[in-house]
Parts: structure tokens; C-alpha cells; sequence
């Protein structure tokens, strides 16, 4: 990782309506390796036509250099300047005026595993949130690190099992947690599917997610 002082650039790409005009905003976070552009493709597929779309990019492609699932001491300071990163596109969105509970937030993989860890650490009455493969972040959980309320904030969380990167046991575990949190979860796990979004997945988010938008 070049950047030498181990912190993220802010570097957000936009796209779909400008946010001065919006009424809702859709936060999209990258996988490992993957880029702003990458993630804001899947946009095409989502009922997401009159929103702003944010997506982050993380320096060096990567938002924290270890496994989700190794000691989060191991994983700073990349881990808590992605977290903070985050929490300035979200007041940034807010300041603009859209509400915070027009504010929805997707991850795939690692971007997933970030968005879930963001939403817990900063639980309230979001849009919605949609996490394609992944679970809350540290060789266990750590529920000192989470508060609010989700207030029937409808969250998607699917995965693989088995998947390569994401056990489903971590999976069952981040649903419980947010469940107990107040909010509105639909947890999918597919076997065999590998790693990656699948169309079904898609379906549900636009249902449970995005219905609203049609």
C-alpha cells in the first residue's frame, strides 16, 4: 500500500442523480480488489433510478489489508479510517439534505463486511442496507462496539455456503446481532453459490429494499 501515512484518501465517485436534486442516496462500497466503478455497475440492476450513488473508493483497491475475521488490532489504523470514512459520506449526504433515513448502503465481500461493521457501530433508522457476502468484523464479535437502534431498518445479508472468505456461522451470528438491534433482517444463504451476487439476490434486494422506488 503506497499511501504511507496507512489512511484513506477520501475519493468518492458519484453517479445516477445529482445529490442536490435527490431525494434518496445509495452509499455503495467496493469489494477487496475491486474499485467505485466496479461497484456502481451493479446499480443497473437495482431500482435506484432517482437516487444519488456514492461509492467510495479505497486507497489501494483494499479497506483493510487482512482477513474480516483476524483481531481488528491487526487490521489498523486501515480499519478505523475506512469507518471514519464512511461516517463522512454519510454527514456529507445528510448535510447536502437528504435524511439519514434516505440514506441506503450496499457492500459486496469486504465492501459488505464494511458496511455491516458502519451500519452496527452507527445503528438508526437507515433506508435500507444491502450486504452481498459478508458479516460484522473481528476474530469474534464485539458487541461493546455496537449501539442504537435499527428501527425496523430493513437489511439484506446473503452469502455462500460454503463461501471461500465469509463463514456462514459469522453470517448467522451478524443477523442475530442486528436482529436484536431492531432490524428488519432477511438473511439468504445460498448453497454452493461461490463468490459472488446472484440474481436471486438482486430480486430480493429490489423487493425488500428498493420496492419502494418503482
Amino acid at each position: 500500500m503506497s499511501n504511507t501515512n496507512n489512511t484513506h484518501k477520501k475519493n468518492v465517485v458519484t453517479a445516477g442523480a445529482r445529490i442536490e436534486e435527490a431525494e434518496k442516496a445509495l452509499i455503495m462500497i467496493h469489494g477487496r480488489g475491486g474499485s467505485a466503478e466496479d461497484i456502481l455497475s451493479l446499480a443497473a440492476h437495482l431500482q435506484v433510478k432517482d437516487f444519488a450513488l456514492l461509492a467510495p473508493q479505497a486507497t489501494g483497491n483494499t479497506w483493510y489489508p487482512y482477513s474480516f475475521m483476524a483481531p481488528p488490532v491487526q487490521n489498523e489504523p486501515w480499519l478505523s479510517s475506512a469507518l471514519s470514512l464512511l461516517k463522512g459520506v454519510v454527514s456529507d449526504t445528510s448535510e447536502q439534505g437528504i435524511a439519514v433515513e434516505n440514506i441506503y448502503f450496499l457492500g459486496f465481500s469486504q465492501g459488505a463486511c464494511l458496511t455491516l461493521e458502519f451500519v452496527t457501530r452507527n445503528a438508526q433508522k437507515y433506508g435500507g442496507v444491502a450486504a452481498f457476502t459478508g458479516g460484522l468484523i473481528g476474530d469474534k464479535i464485539y458487541p461493546e462496539n455496537y449501539s442504537g437502534d435499527f428501527a425496523a431498518t430493513p437489511v439484506f445479508i446473503g452469502s455462500s455456503n460454503p463461501d471461500p472468505h465469509v463463514p456462514v456461522e459469522r453470517v448467522y451470528a451478524t443477523s442475530n446481532i442486528l436482529k436484536a438491534m431492531h432490524a428488519d433482517v432477511t438473511e439468504k444463504v445460498y448453497n454452493n453459490m461461490g463468490h459472488t451476487i446472484n440474481q436471486d439476490e438482486i430480486d430480493l434486494v429490489n423487493k425488500l429494499i428498493f420496492s419502494t422506488n418503482v
